[in-house]
């Protein structure tokens, strides 16, 4: 019973300073409320969480899809969360897994902090990043990034309310998987893409 009352307190924080944050950041955070169970349960299958030894997560917000990706990976997984938010990043923090590393900060930055960490090149990255209402010019230099980053074979997952995330990651890596959570405050469209591996050459004939 403590622990089901201590899981409600704190789903209930979560909301409240989900809610503050984007009171103040609207453009940062993009919605009133934490992503639902449902949106988490979804991310995690498209993005092939339990197979992945490296994972990368943009925008954690309160936590909710990071506990999420956790409880899939593998014990000797690592999962990277860059949040520029710094009251969501302290609070994300708070989770307790050696596997976790929360680092506040800039997600075009992803190179860098990968290298930082000595985490190899990751097979997921998750972002919720609200590209629709982010300046263009960073949206397109956090593409790249991911893009180039990716290892052979690595999934991109981004879970948005618009559509702009699809126009700016196609050039890059090609069409995207899409697939509607209804059951999400507001409903999202998810985008899936995979890095393709680059083409052998010929051997000598």
């Amino acid at each position: 019973m403590k622990q089901i009352a201590q899981q409600l307190r704190m789903g209930i924080l979560d909301r409240v300073v989900f809610l503050q944050e984007f009171l103040k950041r609207p453009r940062q955070v993009a919605s009133i409320v934490p992503s639902s169970r449902f949106l988490e349960r979804r991310i995690v299958e498209m993005a092939e969480i339990r197979s992945a030894r490296t994972v990368v997560e943009l925008g954690a917000g309160t936590g909710g899809t990071t506990r999420a990706i956790l409880g899939a990976m593998a014990p000797d997984a690592k999962l990277l969360v860059i949040e520029i938010n710094p009251q969501l990043c302290e609070l994300v923090g708070r989770i307790t897994d050696a596997r976790l590393i929360v680092h506040c900060g800039c997600a075009h930055e992803l190179e860098s902090v990968l290298a930082s960490y000595g985490l190899a090149a990751p097979d997921a990255v998750v972002s919720g990043i609200p590209f629709s209402t982010i300046n263009r010019v960073t949206g397109l230099q956090i593409l790249d990034t991911i893009s180039a980053m990716l290892a052979p074979g690595g999934r991109f997952v981004a879970y948005q309310v618009s559509d702009q995330v699809n126009a700016l990651t196609s050039p890059l890596l090609g069409s995207a998987q899409i697939e509607v959570e209804l059951f999400n405050i507001p409903p999202v469209r998810l985008y899936r893409w995979e890095k393709r591996a680059p083409a052998r050459a010929a051997g000598p004939r």
